[in-house]
């Protein structure tokens, strides 16, 4: 093809859970990537896509390109992908790249596997828009706060034993149960878990609402009295309550792991994984999916029987939960994060200021830059002419392109590069 390298201009999307105005991250790379866009600083920029999805397909930012969009020119442009992945997901990009600026909580979920995809897609087009998996991975851009997996049971048990409104939710039986089975028996621990879970989330509207009202009336008293609520997870129990007051979500602080990310560290998720971010900045990438079952925190469709029966109920700690990146064997300043999956991978490429004559180097699959902090010049012979790279700028590389940066800034470089490595 000619023109295989190019600048993209991509869709925002204004959830409601977003930081607002300039206080995301979101909207501080569309605005250094395009000076023409207006920030309003009372609107949320929740997320920014960087792929095909039919419901944010990034435009192509080189009119000498007649097609308008990345979806039009993959599907006029296979080849482009590299020739594994165009045979392995059938023409398609098979990831979608993101940035999230959370604010408050996201719902709780998780995302069926392939075999239980297709059965909810068949079921309940509606609410399953696709027959795919949808395992995706986060990397933190700024300190970032998420709930991720079961917790060690003796975390649970420990909850279960201090918070008196959990353990009426819950019942009795099903409590001691789970305080009863022990470490030698992991299919026991689990099966317990399920039912804690499930009663949790199946209980009548009105208890829960009576049972979580008493618990925050608590929670606060104790705080306000300089108490230590810690025992109770008081802090985030009033945060998500005050952001989804009467959710039955705000339970699950009880069950699922608090993982914290710093800059750089990521969390992957896969199927059937119960998750939902809490706050903070990150990069995202998952299959090209929009099959999420929710449970809570949210305004959206919920199906608390398909997620109880689905659920991954393994415990684990929370720092398990934290997806190591491996330095590369053949450039010192790339990190890859490659997770158990075939859709896709991420590179976090750090260039120091001492370098100013950078190889991005060629694959063989499509890949999309995103620029965090730092300046170059770009140049490529599958690019018409040298394109100016800034924070915000996204740049779409086709299978087996390669593109010398020439660095202009200070502090060297910070970029992400999502990729599928077959």
């Amino acid at each position: 093809f000619p023109l295989a390298v190019f600048p993209l201009s991509c869709v925002v999307q204004n959830y409601s859970w977003g930081k607002v105005g300039l206080e995301s991250e979101v909207a501080k790379l569309v605005a250094s990537g395009d000076p023409l866009v207006q920030i309003q600083p009372d609107q949320p920029y929740a997320e920014l896509w960087m792929g095909t999805h039919p419901r944010g397909d990034a435009l192509i930012r080189d009119n000498r390109i007649p097609q308008k969009t990345l979806g039009q020119w993959i599907s006029d442009n296979p080849a482009c992908l590299g020739a594994k992945v165009k045979d392995a997901f059938q023409g398609q990009l098979p990831f979608l790249f993101k940035v999230l600026s959370v604010n408050t909580a996201l719902s709780v979920q998780a995302h069926p596997n392939k075999e239980l995809a297709a059965k909810l897609h068949a079921q309940f087009p509606e609410h399953y828009p696709d027959a795919n998996h949808k395992p995706e991975m986060a990397i933190a851009l700024t300190p970032f706060e998420g709930m991720c997996g079961f917790r060690p049971v003796e975390e649970i048990v420990s909850f279960l034993q201090n918070v008196p409104e959990l353990r009426a939710l819950i019942g009795e039986v099903a409590a001691e149960q789970l305080e009863r089975s022990g470490s030698d028996d992991p299919r026991g621990v689990s099966a317990a878990l399920r039912v804690c879970f499930t009663r949790l989330m199946k209980s009548e509207k009105k208890f829960f609402v009576d049972q979580l009202n008493m618990l925050v009336k608590r929670i606060s008293q104790e705080a306000a009295e300089g108490k230590d609520t810690s025992g109770s997870n008081g802090d985030l129990l009033l945060r998500l309550h005050s952001q989804y007051p009467g959710d039955i979500g705000c339970f699950t602080i009880y069950f699922l792991n608090l993982v914290r990310l710093e800059p750089g560290e990521a969390m992957f998720l896969g199927a059937n994984e119960p998750h939902a971010y809490l706050y903070g900045d990150c990069v995202e990438i998952m299959a090209c999916s929009d099959n999420t079952v929710r449970a809570g925190l949210t305004p959206k469709f919920i199906d608390v029987l398909t997620l109880c029966e689905m659920l991954n109920y393994t415990p684990a700690p929370s720092s398990s939960k934290i997806f190591p990146a491996a330095q590369s064997q053949l450039d010192p300043n790339v990190y890859l994060y490659d997770p158990p999956v075939p859709d896709f991978t991420i590179m976090r490429i750090e260039i120091p200021a001492s370098i100013k004559l950078y190889l991005i180097s060629a694959m063989d699959s499509a890949s999309i830059l995103l620029v965090i902090q730092g300046t170059a010049v770009g140049t490529s012979t599958a690019a018409a002419s040298e394109m100016s790279l800034h924070r915000g700028s996204v740049l779409f590389i086709s299978a087996n392109e390669s593109i010398s940066l020439h660095l202009s800034s200070p502090d060297g470089m910070l970029l992400f590069r999502a990729c599928c490595l077959l």
